[in-house]
Order: C-alpha cells, then structure tokens, then sequence
C-alpha cells in the first residue's frame, strides 16, 4: 500500500501534467487530492501550487 507522501508526489504529478494539457477540470481534481492528503497528513507540507495561485492573482488585477 502507498504511504500518503507516495499519494501526494503521484497527485502533484497528474495535477501538473493536466495543466500543460490545459485539462483544467482535471488540474482542479488532482489539485484537491494534494490538498486533502496534506489535510490528513501528519507531516504538512506547503502547497506547491501557491505560486500558480500568486500568478493568477497577478493576472486578475
């Protein structure tokens, strides 16, 4: 069985690779996995989509 780092590296992965297919809907799937195994985790990790979400606020101004 997959460790729930192993789990988060494999939802990084996909979240990633929907975004450069612009498969948005599935960047925001795999995007949600991420979150919610760090939520569960006992070894919190920041969010390595942080820096997505600064250039899209960048962008909105």
């Amino acid at each position: 069985m997959a460790t729930i780092k192993e789990l988060k590296e494999e939802a990084h992965e996909k979240a990633i690779d929907s975004l450069a297919r612009y498969k948005f809907m599935m960047f925001g799937y795999w995007a949600a996995i991420w979150v919610y195994l760090n939520q569960v985790d006992t070894e919190k990790e920041n969010n390595p989509f942080k820096s997505l979400v600064v250039k899209a606020r960048q962008i909105q101004r």
